[in-house]
């Protein structure tokens, strides 16, 4: 039966993966947020879609970037510590 303090720390360990692999994303999608919420205030341009596309399409190019990167963390919390877990390692 698995412990309280394994149950625990691979809990942990699986939101720290969980937060490393939303890092590049989220902080594109903020960036990008700022950027475009400072050109439509600088302008007085109050598009809806001028707020939408630009996130989007930047969050879409830095997913395709960092998609190895994240499959890699995945598979390496799965590989490392949840398949031992099941298997009873």
């Amino acid at each position: 039966m698995l412990g309280e303090a394994v149950f625990f720390d691979t809990l942990r360990q699986g939101l720290w993966v969980a937060v490393i692999v939303s890092v590049p994303i989220l902080a594109v999608a903020l960036i990008a947020g700022v950027t475009v919420g400072l050109f439509q205030a600088l302008t007085s341009i109050q598009e809806m879609t001028l707020t939408f596309v630009p996130k989007l399409l930047a969050i879409v190019v830095v997913f395709w970037m960092s998609m190895g990167f994240m499959s890699q963390t995945l598979v390496s919390f799965f590989q490392g510590t949840l398949i031992p877990l099941i298997v009873g390692g």
